[in-house]
């Protein structure tokens, strides 16, 4: 394995989808009522991935020189993790996110000044947001608020940034479809802090379930969440902004199902992988009424 493909993996390629989603959502809402441009689509694209990669890679970076990440950490069992596994050091990791960071910073610039300030000041959210989840002073994620932010990154502000980036405006359609599609990523984390729960209490971590302090509750927040993606969908299906075609999320229902079921008995090593495929197939089936309502 050569530098480019530790550099690949250690960037954790397979959650680029929920970025893919949230990204192309908001694209399309913002050009509704004028030109899609598909160059500002993919500069968008690119700049976000660079710094979600960024952000994973800082992730781990910081949890593993704290002692959170080692051999015997849940991820480390059902994923590669080159750092943990010494196929990385952190030196390198470091670089690399480094890197990525500075490559999302151009982007960001670039699109601030073409198209608007508001770029600027949601980059600059999630800039500090993608550095200071794991990393010192803050380590926001050991606080409790990791499920906060990523609702807020992957819902309102990367949706309405990419929006704005399109439209040159914000628009409360693109807020409100904004708000399933952060669930469900918030959902993607919540179900790995409560997976390690202990392993997180005993490294002395504040996260969301332990803080709930009841693993049962923390289970009924999962469930909750669910019902209020589909829920929220079917409404604005037949209420606005979305059209009828909406439905057809519905599809994925087996699929929430099984995963619920599967939380609700015994919560799986692969809680975080599993939620996630729920996620790419929920939000791959929302773009379809976007798209047929920018058609038409």
């Amino acid at each position: 394995m050569n530098n480019y493909q530790k550099w690949f993996l250690a960037s954790r390629p397979w959650s680029f989808t929920m970025t893919a989603v949230s990204i192309s959502a908001g694209s399309i809402l913002g050009s509704m009522e004028g030109e899609f441009s598909w160059f500002l689509y993919v500069l968008t694209l690119a700049g976000i991935v660079f710094m979600h990669a960024a952000a994973n890679l800082f992730n781990d970076y910081y949890d593993f020189l704290s002692g959170v990440d080692t051999l015997d950490v849940s991820t480390a069992q059902y994923r590669p993790h080159p750092l943990v596994a010494g196929i990385l050091k952190p030196k390198e990791v470091l670089i690399e996110a480094s890197c990525f960071f500075i490559f999302a910073g151009i982007i960001g610039i670039f699109l601030a000044a073409t198209r608007g300030w508001m770029i600027l000041a949601i980059a600059l959210i999630g800039a500090f947001a993608a550095l200071f989840y794991t990393a010192p002073p803050f380590k926001y994620k050991y606080k409790g608020l990791g499920e906060i932010s990523v609702f807020l990154m992957w819902g309102p502000l990367m949706v309405e940034g990419a929006c704005f980036v399109q439209k040159q405006a914000l628009s409360m359609d693109a807020f409100w479809i904004s708000l399933p599609l952060g669930a469900l990523v918030a959902l993607v984390l919540l179900a790995d802090n409560i997976r390690d729960t202990v392993n997180d209490k005993e490294k002395g971590i504040k996260t969301l379930p332990i803080i709930v302090a009841n693993p049962q509750k923390s289970i009924w927040l999962y469930v909750i969440l669910v019902i209020f993606t589909y829920l929220s969908v079917i409404l604005m299906a037949f209420l606005g902004p979305l059209n009828l075609w909406a439905l057809v999320v519905l599809v994925s229902l087996p699929l929430a199902f099984s995963l619920l079921r599967q939380m609700i008995k015994n919560v799986p090593i692969d809680a975080d992988a599993q939620t996630a495929k729920l996620n790419t197939a929920f939000g791959i089936l929302l773009l379809i009424p976007i798209v047929i309502g920018r058609l038409v």
